[in-house]
């Protein structure tokens, strides 16, 4: 691995609002496992009393009543931080997740639209990219933002489109009535901030995607938000849509985090859909890229696209986590004239939301960074080893 170990303080990543209700998960050396915590003036406090895992808590009819106090401590924030990487001396961050599918919705702002049908056009070439953006502008007109999925308006454009032999798969789950909604990866497979985030190393044109993610018990219920990297293989996923697996699903290719904000009488579903979330990377070469997402931007509003996802004919018992999808879709040339962005080795990526605090990850091929081990038999048989079933 190049480059130096990334160092965070608890300072860097948490919400500016001081009065945010913040539930997550952390490895404590001291209990042997994972514990989901609340963290509560730059202190992390062990909410294994209420149930041993975080999807447990989301079940919990009055989540945000039954965080009064009272909970052991498992030491400062800082110091599952401060030996640099994801690691510290008290132990480590984990993604705010843990028997949650994770979810992602795809095509839902019109600009990273826009690119989904530039990468099936050039069949994940970049050197081509730029042509079919400019053939795509003039038909056009940007006439795709504040189109309503599924309206009569979206209708009429189809039909434009497909005269002029531009329709594209990714504008019917864009603009038609039914959202593309798929599974980005297994539940515990998503890393957690300061971790190593993983792209495949055959790729050549890749980029991170900065979203909020919902957090959404069994019930359908939305119980908060967080933030989250749905990493994309322009590449892979341009030759074929049904790469979407490849593309998608791969070691330490989702990131969440740094904590789930829970919905109260300060924060709701309301402040989601107004939120900003920012965008940096920056890279060992000197290269940096800033970007933001607008979720007023959204083209389906967030509610719609969880009813959507979980409904009488498809069920999450253990709930899910949805990203929202991005309109961040970088073409800044870092290889050259005309090859658009992509990832290398050792970028540090900062995805930040005010209200939501900061996720940051460093990027490295998937085939490197530390492989997926501890999944849901292993937190099953560490709970039980710890006796926190009961008797």
């Amino acid at each position: 691995m190049s480059g130096h170990p990334l160092r965070l303080s608890a300072a860097d990543i948490l919400p500016a609002d001081p009065g945010a209700l913040l539930v997550g998960r952390v490895w404590s050396d001291r209990q042997g496992g994972p514990c989901p915590v609340l963290v509560s003036a730059g202190e992390v406090l062990d909410l294994s009393g209420l149930s041993p895992t975080v999807a447990g808590l989301l079940e919990r009819p009055d989540l945000a009543g039954d965080l009064g106090g009272g909970f052991p401590s498992l030491g400062p924030l800082d110091r599952y931080l401060d030996r640099g990487a994801d690691r510290g001396s008290l132990g480590r961050l984990l993604a705010p997740c843990d028997l949650q599918a994770i979810k992602a919705a795809g095509v839902t702002f019109a600009g990273s639209m826009i690119e989904r049908v530039i990468e099936e056009r050039a069949k994940g070439d970049p050197a081509r990219a730029e042509a079919i953006r400019a053939e795509l502008a003039a038909i056009l007109g940007g006439n795709l933002r504040g189109v309503v999925p599924g309206s009569a308006n979206a209708a009429e454009i189809k039909a434009h489109l497909q005269k002029n032999g531009m329709w594209s798969q990714y504008l019917e789950v864009g603009i038609g009535p039914d959202a593309e909604v798929f599974t980005k990866g297994q539940p515990m497979s998503a890393v957690g901030c300061g971790a190593d985030i993983g792209v495949l190393s055959a790729s050549r044109w890749n980029n991170p995607e900065p979203e909020v993610v919902l957090a959404v018990n069994s019930a359908g219920h939305i119980c908060g938000a967080t933030l989250g990297n749905d990493v994309n293989l322009r590449d892979v996923e341009g030759r074929s849509a049904l790469l979407l697996g490849k593309a998608k699903d791969n070691n330490g290719a989702a990131a969440i985090g740094p904590f789930i904000r829970l919905f109260d009488a300060e924060f709701g579903l309301d402040r989601v859909s107004g939120l900003e979330v920012s965008l940096q990377v920056a890279g060992e070469d000197g290269f940096t890229l800033s970007g933001a997402s607008n979720m007023a931007e959204i083209s389906r509003p967030p509610a719609e696209i969880v009813a959507q996802t979980c409904n009488r004919s498809h069920q999450y018992p253990d709930g899910f986590m949805l990203f929202l999808g991005t309109m961040f879709a970088p073409t800044k040339d870092r290889g050259g004239a005309g090859q658009g962005f992509t990832h290398h080795c050792g970028d540090r990526v900062n995805i930040a939301s005010g209200p939501l605090g900061r996720l940051v990850n460093i990027v490295r091929p998937c085939d490197e960074i530390a492989p997926w081990t501890f999944g849901t038999r292993a937190l099953m048989e560490n709970l039980a080893s710890r006796g926190m079933f009961g008797s």
